[in-house]
């Protein structure tokens, strides 16, 4: 090997050794100064460096044994330093799995329960502009918040969005790129643009199609989502 590449290999060796010495101190979790900003971290969590826009810290609870990919932007209000209450706004259960790159942005009331888990570039909102005057530009028209409920053991894909005023109910797929807005309820799998109950579990009857009443009906599947989504997205990191 030439003088140079021997430089080279030594060189991109120092830098990925730094820059994993960078993460693990830019991590935050309970113990570290920036955790302490936090309504509640709970033991074991951690939020992966760099991290995205991070604000509202006050208003932000984050569950034992989370773990918040990179690049992930949480955010409690419209912008920094604003007293948004006594309540926390944004909650994150415990032993979660929260994708790079996602978006939770919070200004009523988010609730994400425990053993959620979202592929990359997620995002979940309880707040959208209004369009009650079709002359006036829609960013400048006050918006709306409506709570979002995400139950607990459920799982995103990569790209969902969560609109909102959004109940989704326990142990729910989300399929990946689904634009969700409505009431899901327990062990649904939820696809589509806008999204709706692809499969829906029935005790002693296992996994049915939607009737065209709501009801399910139809058919068993043994396994719809793997059908639906293929194999698990990465877990966060």
């Amino acid at each position: 090997m030439s003088l140079r590449g021997v430089v080279r290999r030594a060189m991109g060796s120092l830098v990925h050794r730094v820059w994993s010495a960078v993460r693990a101190v830019g991590a935050v979790s309970a113990a570290s100064p920036a955790g302490y900003r936090f309504r509640h971290i709970g033991e074991g969590a951690c939020l992966a460096f760099p991290m995205g826009a991070v604000f509202g810290e006050a208003w932000i609870e984050i569950g034992a044994r989370t773990l918040v990919g990179e690049r992930v932007s949480i955010s409690a209000g419209m912008g920094p330093g604003v007293d948004l209450g006594p309540a926390s706004i944004v909650r994150i259960g415990e032993n979660c799995s929260i994708g790079r790159g996602g978006h939770i942005v919070g200004h009523q009331s988010i609730d994400i329960g425990d053993h959620v888990f979202t592929g990359p570039y997620v995002y979940i909102t309880d707040q959208n502009h209004v369009y009650d005057d079709p002359e006036t530009p829609i960013g400048r028209q006050w918006p709306r918040n409506n709570p979002v409920v995400i139950g607990s053991g459920s799982w995103l894909g990569t790209g969902v969005i969560i609109l909102p005023g959004t109940r989704i109910g326990r142990q729910c797929v989300v399929a990946g790129g689904a634009v969700v807005r409505g009431e899901f309820p327990d062990h649904s799998v939820i696809a589509g643009v806008p999204a709706r109950v692809v499969r829906h579990h029935v005790p002693g009857r296992g996994w049915l199609p939607p009737h065209p009443d709501g009801a399910s009906g139809g058919r068993t599947e043994t396994a719809p989502a793997d059908r639906v989504l293929g194999a698990p997205a990465a877990p966060a990191g």
